[in-house]
């Protein structure tokens, strides 16, 4: 994938060997013997917000030059009257939304689709005051700047981002470039949060240490390998003297609207955020809101969105990209076409029942990858069943054909899908689309997974498809289903060509 194999950014602040291994980012060589983190072990978050501000001033400064010096040359005359405040407003405009809408923050660095949404809310409001600004002087070359010099800077900046994210996704799995969490909550969500920080490195948490009630984890003075330093109400003592970056509040009865509220005030003045996990765990993103009512600070969660402007904006791009895919993929589509058939006897498509949106069926289009009659055969191999959940999946499918193999494997048997996207009865992101049977046998729970249209692509795919335990593919719909956003549909587009690419979770 781009970016996958990104050389190091150089010496961005001073960097520490240890064991023959420099890394200007690392948070593993501040550690001291009492287990506390020393200072130089959370540089990295300081040194990396600079290299991202450098990143993003370089760029707009090079695409400003760029242009400014390319057509102010026609008319050097008024080089200073009409390029040269252009130029400096621009680049002064572009930066100052940058500043502003806080998208330099350590927070959201690094951190899933909500530092590109910044990004990107951050360009269009340059660009409309921009436009205003032009709109207010009568400058005649204003449309240059509106339409050719922000459309370049989003593409430099964002290119550039996502490869400083990919370098630093690389060192977290490396075990560096990680903030220190202290967790502080019952056994059970800890231990959860655990477990999710370890599995997902590249969010760049590393639980390093643990509060419990009784000051006891489920290994006497350890919780899966974690220290239990000490009880709920030892937490802003050990941060201060141990330097956590992160306080992470899991559920627990102890945790009373004023315990929660006097952690807060003890934590001021202190490196740490406090970071609290609502009992609904799996709401995030645009649905919710913090709201001061009578002085209470209060918990909004809006409703799912599934019509209104943003859903209808998310048809128009699914007709038009899978028309636009249909056409670039046109001569692959031929071409794989005639392998199925060479391959082996029977149709190049095959058409199968699915359920799509509010529990509709339709038919779903694939390149045929097995045998002709393979339903029939299904029967006889029940009993090796690998797949999770109520999903049939095998490994090695006998009734996988040579070349039905490696279109599973690059997901290219899907492409035909581009068809029923066009035609409305699916999406460009969205859920897997469950078998009729499958459906059938759903809980309420998980029916919920039938409100929106299923997807080419989706969070599944791009989490590991059938390597997937089904509590896990189905955890992932649900989330897409109550956390749908544009931005999201946009991570998971760009994510899916690395799924394909290295078709892992793919049989």
């Amino acid at each position: 994938m781009l970016g996958e194999h990104v050389e190091p950014l150089g010496d961005l602040g001073g960097s520490v060997r240890q064991g023959g291994l420099v890394s200007p980012f690392s948070s593993e060589r501040g550690r001291l013997a009492n287990g506390a983190i020393s200072q130089p072990a959370i540089d990295w978050e300081q040194r990396y917000r600079r290299t991202v501000i450098t990143s993003d001033t370089v760029a707009t400064a090079f695409v400003v030059a760029a242009i400014g010096n390319f057509f102010g040359a026609r008319d050097a005359a008024n080089w200073h009257e009409k390029w040269g405040i252009l130029a400096f407003g621009t680049e002064l405009l572009v930066l100052g939304a940058l500043a502003v809408s806080r998208s330099w923050a350590p927070a959201v660095l690094g951190q899933g689709a909500e530092e590109f949404r910044r990004l990107g809310r951050s360009l269009f409001t340059a660009t409309v005051v921009l436009a205003l600004g032009g709109i207010a002087l009568t400058s005649r070359n204003i449309k240059l700047w509106i339409f050719v010099a922000i459309p370049a800077i989003a593409l430099i900046t964002m290119t550039a981002r996502y490869l400083l994210r990919l370098w630093l996704h690389k060192q977290r799995k490396e075990g560096r470039c990680l903030r220190p969490v202290l967790a502080a909550g019952s056994l059970t969500t800890v231990r959860d949060l655990i477990t999710r920080t370890r599995k997902f490195p590249h969010l760049g948490w590393r639980v390093a240490a643990v509060c419990t009630t009784d000051g006891l984890g489920l290994d006497g003075d350890q919780l899966d390998g974690v220290p239990v330093v000490g009880r709920l109400t030892d937490v802003a003592g050990h941060v201060r003297h141990d330097g956590y970056r992160v306080v992470a509040v899991t559920p627990d009865p102890h945790w009373s609207p004023d315990r929660l509220q006097r952690l807060a005030w003890n934590l001021e003045g202190s490196e740490a955020e406090m970071v609290v996990a609502p009992v609904l765990m799996e709401v995030a993103g645009p649905r919710l809101h913090i709201d001061a009512v009578l002085g209470i600070p209060l918990l909004r969660v809006s409703m799912p969105t599934f019509t209104g402007g943003r859903r209808a904006v998310k048809g128009v791009v699914d007709r038009i990209g899978a028309a636009i895919l249909l056409m670039l993929f046109a001569p692959l589509m031929v071409f794989v076409g005639l392998l199925v058939l060479v391959d082996s006897r029977g149709g190049a498509f095959y058409r199968q029942r699915r359920v799509g949106k509010d529990g509709r069926e339709f038919t779903i289009l694939k390149f045929r990858t097995m045998v002709a009659g393979a339903d029939g055969a299904r029967a006889e191999l029940a009993d090796r069943n690998e797949g999770a959940g109520l999903l049939f999946k095998l490994r090695r499918d006998p009734r996988v054909t040579r070349v039905g193999a490696v279109l599973r494997r690059y997901s290219i048997d899907e492409l035909p899908q581009l068809f029923n996207v066009l035609t409305g009865s699916m999406s460009l992101v969205g859920p897997r689309p469950p078998l009729p049977e499958e459906s059938a046998a759903y809980g309420p729970d998980i029916r919920r997974r039938l409100l929106v249209k299923p997807g080419l692509t989706g969070l599944w795919q791009i989490s590991g498809r059938s390597d997937l335990s089904w509590e896990e593919a189905v955890r992932l719909d649900l989330r897409y289903v109550e956390d749908w956003s544009l931005a999201l549909d946009t991570v998971i587009l760009w994510k899916t060509l690395r799924a394909v690419v290295y078709g892992q979770g793919a049989y």
